[in-house]
């Protein structure tokens, strides 16, 4: 059987493109497993895998515990708001306490930079980074490109623009790493105010034409403004951010070829895009909810093989 190169799931650029075909590949035999009557295998009916959730999170929570659901796991669940980390308590203890329990598998989203890679070097558990910060979140960049690869048979040399707010996403950084790892050109689209400095270091193009920018692409993935995460006004109002940058259907209507509507969620509608967009033939934002689950489903499977008995 092939294995992943990593033993933890902390962000796309810790991957080759080998792991992300054999995810892929394992995704799609669990795209096939949901689709059945009985949705449910009993892979990991001997682990226990452990949700910290010290963000709010309703979707990603939601999805890797259904994922967890049908390969048969035993889960905790954890929430930051309900526990002792209110007390005081680190992140180590609230970890090591957990693991007493005997759990083999942590899924963490944490409001700080890194924090699943300073954990990876304190505890035995595998680890799956579910967001940190502003950093990194693989398995929405995974379950992104899976669901461009089913609607355009391959990532590679597709043309993909993010639109939005950069600067503050998570979901942007892993979505570049993941694309470019597979061979597909990436754009970002949006007010300069919401565009890191740095971004031409990795290897992406800044177009600031909304229009330009969706006559170039094939795929469009259209993020939220966070406004959560903003303690500065990075632009005027709302309402102009989206006339320069929201999308609605008379703006594809226009383009000269039919491109692919993405957006991670939760959508703002009639922010960033449409109703009519969100709910298009063009727009495979549901899909993306779907092979959320087979790809979470994947990367547990893959992970808890590693697991010594």
């Amino acid at each position: 059987m092939k294995h992943l190169s990593v033993n933890h799931l902390l962000g796309i650029k810790y991957l080759n493109k080998s792991d992300i075909d054999l995810i892929f590949e394992t995704a799609d035999h669990f795209k096939e497993v949901i689709n059945r009557p009985i949705k449910k295998v009993p892979s990991l009916r001997d682990i226990t895998i452990a949700n910290l959730f010290f963000e709010n999170s309703t979707r990603t929570k939601l999805s890797f515990e259904i994922a967890e659901k049908r390969l048969s796991a035993d889960i905790l669940n954890f929430s930051a708001a309900q526990s002792s980390v209110k007390k005081g308590e680190t992140l180590i203890d609230t970890v090591n306490n957990i693991l007493s329990m005997k759990v083999d598998v942590i899924v963490m989203r944490h409001p700080n930079v890194g924090a699943g890679v300073f954990l990876s070097k304190h505890i035995d558990a595998k680890i799956i980074n579910a967001g940190d910060g502003t950093h990194e979140h693989p398995t929405q960049a995974l379950l992104d490109s899976y669901s461009i690869r089913e609607k355009l048979g391959n990532v590679k040399g597709k043309k993909v623009v993010i639109i939005g707010d950069i600067l503050h996403s998570r979901v942007a950084l892993s979505n570049i790493f993941a694309l470019q790892l597979q061979g597909a050109e990436v754009k970002v689209c949006g007010p300069t105010t919401l565009i890191p400095k740095h971004i031409a270091s990795l290897g992406v193009t800044v177009e600031t034409n909304l229009k330009k920018a969706l006559e170039w692409c094939d795929v469009a993935n259209v993020l939220r403004v966070q406004n959560e995460r903003m303690d500065i006004n990075y632009f005027p109002s709302t309402r102009e951010y989206t006339q320069l940058f929201g999308i609605n259907q008379q703006i594809l209507d226009n383009l000269d070829k039919k491109i692919i509507i993405m957006h991670p969620g939760p959508i703002n509608r009639g922010v960033e895009i449409t109703s009519d967009v969100a709910d298009s033939s063009q727009s495979i934002i549901l899909n993306q909810v779907e092979n959320g689950v087979a790809i979470r489903m994947a990367v547990i499977y893959l992970l808890a093989q590693q697991i010594k008995r």
